[in-house]
């Protein structure tokens, strides 16, 4: 059975969201605007980096959507200039109620533990003037030496090309209006990146640009590269023959809970529970 045909296998049926009505239009200087918003949840280890590359200019917005912390990560965001907004915790109720009060005309929706490029404001504005052109995302590179990772990398973009299918690692980028159209992320625990790409590309191209950006290796580590792929894989597989998000997402943290336990890093407290590689990601909550 093909990639393609698995996609389809699995029907789009309305779920619940949270995410209120946006305008129909953008128009005047919104247009120009780039909205970066950024879901947390006890990321003060990350939330530097990430920040600490994103220019303060007046055509770029940035707002760290707070999840309920227990850390330094909001007084890190604030000390950098980021607009620090709290909501439910969930990453797609907090990126919805991020792109709910963006001012820009284009959202990138930016991991933590995610570094853009130093062109990304130009890559973006590039690759969406393209009519075709719904939304797009960046290449995978992933912060480790070891060559598993290489391939993990390959496969990520090769499918992120091909099957115009990029997840959340990858920054999504797209038009605020068409991410109204899509009705924004759907409140699922789990694969909230993935079933929102599917839903977006009804619309239109998924582009995938040119440039890299570099996420980090802790999940991968977490677990190690072959069981979080094979992991990962298998839950894509039984969401898309029928299986709930919600047993999914129990499925999931039952096995990165365990590997947790037994992880040197298990006392981290800024380190939740995230998948990556060719599947959507999942906050640990």
């Amino acid at each position: 059975m093909s990639v393609s045909s698995l996609h389809n296998m699995r029907e789009l049926t309305p779920v619940s969201r949270d995410f209120p009505a946006l305008p129909s239009e953008s128009t005047g200087r919104q247009e120009v605007i780039l909205s970066i918003i950024i879901p947390v949840l006890n990321e003060a280890g990350q939330i530097g980096a990430a920040l600490r590359q994103i220019p303060r200019t007046e055509d770029v917005e940035v707002i760290v959507v707070d999840g309920g912390s227990h850390d330094s990560t909001t007084k890190i965001a604030e000390a950098f200039g980021a607009r620090v907004i709290h909501a439910a915790a969930g990453r797609a109720r907090q990126m919805n109620a991020g792109a709910a009060v963006a001012r820009g005309g284009v959202l990138l929706f930016l991991h933590a533990d995610t570094r853009l490029p130093s062109d990304f404001v130009r890559v973006v504005r590039e690759t969406l003037s393209h009519p075709e052109v719904i939304g797009g995302a960046f290449r995978l590179r992933i912060d480790s030496p070891r060559w598993s990772l290489r391939i993990i990398e390959a496969l990520a973009n090769f499918r992120s090309k091909c099957l115009r299918a990029p997840y959340g690692d990858q920054a999504l980028f797209l038009w605020k209006h068409h991410f109204r159209t899509a009705a924004g992320f759907s409140k699922l625990p789990i694969m909230e990146d993935f079933e929102f790409v599917r839903r977006l590309g009804r619309w239109g191209r998924i582009a995938l640009a040119p440039s890299v950006v570099l996420t980090s290796a802790r999940r991968w580590e977490r677990l190690g590269v072959l069981r979080t792929t094979l992991l990962n894989q298998a839950i894509i597989l039984a969401y898309l023959l029928g299986v709930s998000p919600a047993r999914l997402a129990r499925w999931y943290r039952g096995h990165a809970g365990a590997a947790r336990n037994n992880s040197q890093t298990a006392h981290n407290p800024e380190a939740p529970a995230v998948l990556a590689d060719t599947f959507p990601s999942a906050h640990g909550r």
